[in-house]
């Protein structure tokens, strides 16, 4: 099996279909008889390219005499693997790069094998004397193409965070996350779970801030592994764990999570308040709330019902019933780039406009649930202050009857702020960008 035609394969799904990088490559990976070096090869190929694209492109660009929007698709993916290869893997010959990259040509477009094999030679040849506009002359263009990041994004955020905090926030980007799991306490403890998990020969160590997260090493096809089956961990980030500790819930609290796909929080939920009172789950796509009720199940949790509904619209028969709600919000996902390089391309503009109020629609429809005294949770994994801490100041302007809650004192004590809410970055605290407040509605008078 050809790992580089797989990873092509890969590209051309995500290109093709809009496809998450991780679920196309699941896709491409699963059936094949592959050993894990070549596993670890094709993830590394097909992550690498998204995530330098555009320096990629840009380089092409500067070599081709076809102008890269009339290049084959196909051909412009092999491109970019041939050059990703050659600029960034030390342990890829040169040579072998090129040799490969023409032989896969070959495979999909006989006739362009030479247009390959001539740009990335003429690479090689040239390599030192292509130049990128300097930090001088252009720093949101110099920026944009070295770490491949959209320019427009790029001007945001230089204009929102200043340049030294977005340069390291674009090259944390573009870092390997860790790979993070919930240890389920209902079935088993985590030194038992880190025990079981060694004496299978898989590395894991200790999370950074959550007591039930560990982090694997160097694993893939984590949900072929038979404590994953067997319901004793659950794949998630350790700043998604946090959003459940934040909200707080309590056994027997009636819980309502109203964008609940895929699961992660509402199943960490069902965990602390140890699978007793009652979780209402809802999401708009009846197979998102399947793949809810099939994560329940293999980690032994009955007190999820799962409803499809949409969160814009208000549900009169359970207004005021619920002691906590969680809001985690459709949002532009600029906080999980280093999982879904894709994303900062799938974006523009007018999204976070649009998102915006969609998002408040959504929270302003949840905190009619919440009882008196009760709690309303906003999260969303990504990092834009409109989106986040500009949404909860909009609500409270509108909604006097409800306060926020300062969550520092249930946050891990290496991430609390000075501010009541939580706003992570990856480049910072190495976990995924992601916001977290806390709201409580006060007793009417």
């Amino acid at each position: 099996m050809n790992a580089r035609k797989i990873a092509l394969d890969v590209l051309i799904d995500i290109d093709r279909n809009n496809a998450y990088s991780n679920i196309a490559l699941n896709k491409h990976l699963r059936g094949k008889e592959l050993d894990g070096r070549d596993q670890r090869f094709i993830t590394e190929l097909v992550y690498g390219v998204i995530e330098n694209k555009i320096y990629l492109d840009y380089i092409t660009g500067q070599l081709s005499k076809t102008k890269i929007d009339k290049i084959h698709p196909a051909v412009m993916n092999i491109l970019r693997l041939g050059l990703y290869q050659i600029i960034y893997l030390d342990k890829v010959p040169s040579s072998a790069a090129v040799n490969e990259s023409v032989n896969l040509t070959k495979k999909v477009q006989m006739r362009a094998a030479g247009f390959v094999n001539g740009l990335l030679r003429n690479y090689l040849r040239n390599r030192d004397n292509l130049k990128v506009p300097t930090h001088q002359e252009n720093p949101a263009v110099f920026l944009s193409i070295t770490y491949s990041h959209p320019q427009w994004l790029v001007e945001k955020w230089l204009d929102e965070f200043g340049l030294a905090f977005t340069e390291k926030l674009l090259k944390g980007n573009n870092a390997k996350p860790a790979l993070t799991a919930r240890v389920n306490t209902l079935k088993i403890n985590k030194n038992e779970l880190i025990d079981h998990l060694k004496k299978n020969n898989i590395e894991v160590t200790d999370g950074k801030y959550v007591e039930e997260a560990i982090r694997f090493e160097n694993m893939y096809s984590l949900e072929e592994v038979e404590s994953f089956q067997k319901g004793y961990f659950q794949i998630q980030d350790e700043s998604s764990m946090l959003v459940a500790h934040v909200l707080d819930p309590k056994p027997h609290d009636t819980v309502i999570d109203v964008c609940a796909a895929p699961g992660g929080k509402t199943t960490h939920m069902a965990q602390l308040m140890k699978n007793e009172g009652m979780i209402i789950a809802r999401d708009i796509h009846d197979h998102k709330l399947k793949l809810i009720d099939r994560t329940a199940k293999r980690l032994g949790i009955t007190i999820i019902k799962t409803q499809c509904y949409n969160a814009k619209d208000i549900d009169q028969t359970m207004i005021g019933k619920a002691n906590r709600v969680l809001v985690d919000a459709p949002c532009s996902g600029l906080g999980i780039i280093r999982r879904k390089p894709e994303i900062k391309y799938n974006k523009n503009p007018d999204d976070l406009l649009k998102i915006v109020d969609l998002q408040l629609e959504i929270l302003e429809n949840a905190s009619k649930y919440v009882t008196d005294n009760g709690y309303l949770v906003y999260s969303t994994c990504t990092i834009t202050r409109e989106e986040n801490i500009g949404v909860i100041q909009r609500f409270l302007s509108k909604n006097k009857g409800f306060i926020m809650v300062d969550i520092n004192p249930l946050l891990p004590k290496a991430i609390r702020q000075t501010e009541k809410y939580l706003q992570l970055y990856p480049h910072v605290d190495d976990v995924d960008g992601f916001f977290i407040c806390k709201l409580q509605k006060q007793i009417r008078p």
